[in-house]
């Protein structure tokens, strides 16, 4: 019988790939938290873990007619990120896959109400989303990449993410969920942006973003994913990255809207462009996800 034994909504903000001294530049002249913060994440909850697969729900990889998940035996290669190479370019990868648990959630998702599919198409690119956080957090677990459906609606994001614990459930497995996403996400004009590339969240796109955001950590940190999950309608004005389904995916897994884990802060609270950003790691309680 298998357990998701830990879970966390982490930034993959392109800046936390940039060398030391151009974060520091364009910081001024300090380190943003997203970094340090992976590092004790790695050190301090993924080691005593001993995880055998991560899930990471990848806002980057956009389906339309289903959702999709990679099934491959093995990954690797180098990546070049086409929306940001100065950063993001020729970054090693090689991991192995899990492609029964893929396999299981794309043929458990019909019975929980939405469409899945599992590929692994030897050509399918792979998305900075995951790139990012491996880089960081990776030590030999297994790896799949969930995309983020951009038509994707609440209740088809928790519909699979419901797939994927039952899955979970009659396998093998320790799993690791990792929601791989910001907040709200709306960017800065190309001429006002070089203005707000520091990590202080007064330069979060707009003071209403900011107060949204800003609610839901404290509403993640008491884990009453009831209430973020209610008032999604609300939230989804502010432009949340991927329709916020990498969060929903994540949570549904864990029991949806019983589910009580508080959420702790890996990081502050940080603007990148103009969007949010945070880690907000969930330990496993005692009893379960479910209080």
């Amino acid at each position: 019988m298998g357990e998701i034994v830990g879970a966390g909504l982490l930034s993959h903000a392109p800046t936390i790939m940039m060398p030391e001294a151009l974060r520091y530049e364009l910081n001024e002249g300090k380190e943003i938290s997203l970094v340090p913060g992976l590092r004790r994440l790695r050190e301090e909850v993924l080691d005593p873990l001993d995880a055998d697969t991560f899930v990471i729900f990848d806002t980057h990889w956009f389906s339309t007619v289903e959702h999709l998940l990679s099934s491959h035996e093995r990954r690797s290669g180098k990546f070049t990120s086409d929306e940001l190479p100065r950063t993001m370019c020729q970054i090693p990868y090689d991991y192995l896959g899990d492609p029964e648990l893929a396999e299981r959630t794309a043929r458990l998702a019909e019975a929980h109400g939405t469409r899945a599919t599992a590929t692994a198409d030897p050509y399918l690119p792979v998305h900075y989303p995951t790139i990012n956080l491996l880089s960081f957090l990776h030590a030999g677990e297994r790896v799949i990449s969930v995309g983020c459906a951009q038509t994707g609606q609440p209740e088809d994001f928790l519909a699979l993410g419901r797939a994927l614990g039952d899955a979970v459930s009659n396998l093998d497995r320790r799993v690791v969920l990792m929601a791989s996403g910001g907040l709200s996400h709306r960017f800065w004009p190309l001429q006002e942006l070089v203005h707000h590339e520091a990590s202080d969240p007064i330069h979060i796109r707009t003071p209403e973003a900011r107060a949204a955001d800003e609610h839901r950590i404290e509403l993640l940190k008491a884990g009453n994913h009831r209430e973020v999950i209610a008032s999604m309608d609300d939230y989804l004005r502010f432009a949340p990255e991927g329709r916020f389904g990498h969060y929903l995916m994540m949570v549904a897994a864990l029991g949806g809207a019983d589910c009580t884990a508080p959420g702790e802060m890996f990081s502050d609270y940080e603007n990148a462009t103009g969007t949010g950003q945070v880690h907000v790691w969930f330990q496993r309680p005692e009893r379960g996800w479910i209080g």
